[in-house]
């Protein structure tokens, strides 16, 4: 009921039978090898101290990648389709959204699932829930031992075969007329199409029989619908600068030994090791600047959210990524908390600096830190950037800001654990004002 990869499945079976009315389902025999070996392979990499193989089954986690890197995307696009061609007879109802990031490898996960959900639920029904999902098959086993469960009333049943065509899970037998409960997803079609009223929810303990009908519940389309609202609703925030543009290219070659990992997370250890990759930090960043990892936290980290800060840069005044994460990979922070978090330090490489390279101006970097840990300090006739690491928190806006390409003039290199940042104390310089002049202010 509150599972949105199974309320998807249900749509696609319900909108494949509007094109093909004939189409029914049959009962499955249970592949107890299969379904209970995922089980045990996530729960063996789990408690090894790996997330991979939940990430690569979780429904929650990849049903989040699927509206973030899938939905989202396209719908982006008819949005910005949508405000440009608005714009021509002049109403802005609708406003463009900027994507700051997209690499078509962060697909090929929500793909490869898509893709399986797609085909399973065209031929299988919900075979991918009962079987497959490691969370259907750990409710499987704890519905063996339900209170209530469905069953088949051997005397009013009439071998129709009438539930069998309509169970998603294809875990009626009419041959043997009985109801393979550790796999039934609870739709409750075949109380709405038994005839005879010989499906039955029994006692297991009483063996007492009821003979409620069970209408169907159609909460789970309002959440997907709402899910999808959501994540629509979402909107990255540009940043705007006038931009400077290198004469040449920059030789050194950067970047941090490690991802930088999202402000809350405590270190690198505890992120890869609780982290779902779901993506709902990733979808609710207003600034963008989480993106999926391809192979950045190595192969069995694939997905999990990183820093980026080529995409974009963490704002000094948000928590948001803290106060959305399910699985607790991000810690909540306090805002005050979190402007002291130091998620690397800044590094400066003076060699791609257009100050020192090319002999000009610029200071995008002092310009755009919110601690003050990189200023701006005399060099020949110019200013030159330096930082203070102790001050800096790691959040990317001079990586960002700094116009040199194809390497940074100045990047952040990531802390494995994070740190404390000092904060910078504010010089007060005080004028001496004339009171005897008109306007002393």
């Amino acid at each position: 009921t509150i599972c949105p990869v199974g309320t998807l499945q249900d749509l696609i079976i319900y909108f494949s039978k509007k094109f093909n009315r004939k189409r029914h389902h049959k009962f499955i025999k249970p592949n107890y090898l299969f379904r209970y070996g995922l089980l045990s392979a996530a729960v063996i990499f789990f408690l090894s101290g790996s997330m991979f193989a939940v990430n690569l089954l979780d429904p929650y986690s990849n049903f989040g990648r699927l509206i973030t890197q899938i939905f989202k995307p396209v719908l982006l696009l008819l949005n910005n389709t949508a405000a440009s061609l608005l714009e021509l007879i002049n109403i802005y109802t609708i406003y463009p959204v900027e994507v700051k990031s997209f690499n078509i490898l962060y697909l090929i996960v929500p793909v490869i699932f898509l893709t399986l959900i797609l085909w399973l639920a065209l031929k299988r029904g919900r075979l991918f829930c009962n079987t497959v999902c490691p969370v259907g098959a750990l409710l499987g086993l704890l519905s063996r031992y339900s209170l209530f469960r469905i069953s088949i009333d051997q005397d009013n049943c009439r071998s129709c075969n009438l539930c069998e065509r309509v169970c998603k899970a294809g875990c009626i037998d009419k041959k043997n007329k009985l109801v393979d409960f550790s796999r039934c997803v609870s739709c409750y079609n075949c109380f709405t199409v038994c005839p005879s009223e010989g499906i039955v929810f029994t006692n297991s303990i009483s063996q007492l029989k009821t003979e409620k009908k069970i209408e169907t519940d159609f909460v789970r389309r309002d959440f997907l619908i709402q899910v999808a609202a959501a994540a629509a609703a979402i909107a990255g925030s540009a940043l705007g600068q006038n931009k400077i543009v290198p004469k040449k290219p920059s030789t050194i070659s950067t970047g941090t030994k490690f991802p930088v990992s999202p402000p809350g997370s405590v270190s690198l250890e505890h992120f890869t090791n609780s982290c779902t990759a779901c993506h709902l930090c990733v979808s609710a960043c207003p600034t963008q600047v989480l993106q999926p990892s391809f192979l950045e936290y190595g192969f069995l980290g694939m997905m999990q959210p990183r820093m980026d800060y080529n995409a974009a840069f963490c704002d000094f005044e948000c928590v948001i990524c803290t106060q959305v994460c399910p699985s607790g990979a991000i810690m909540p922070a306090a805002l005050d908390s979190k402007k002291t978090l130091q998620l690397g330090k800044a590094k400066f490489v003076k060699d791609n600096c257009i100050v020192y390279t090319e002999k000009t101006d610029c200071g995008a970097c002092a310009e755009h830190c919110p601690t003050k840990a990189v200023t701006m300090v005399p060099h020949e006739n110019l200013k030159a950037p330096e930082v203070k690491e102790e001050y800096c928190i790691g959040c990317g806006a001079c990586e960002y800001a700094c116009p040199t390409k194809p390497y940074k003039a100045i990047y952040v290199e990531s802390n494995p654990v994070h740190l404390k940042a000092e904060k910078k104390k504010v010089e007060k310089v005080e004028k001496e004002v004339n009171y005897k002049e008109d306007f002393p202010f």
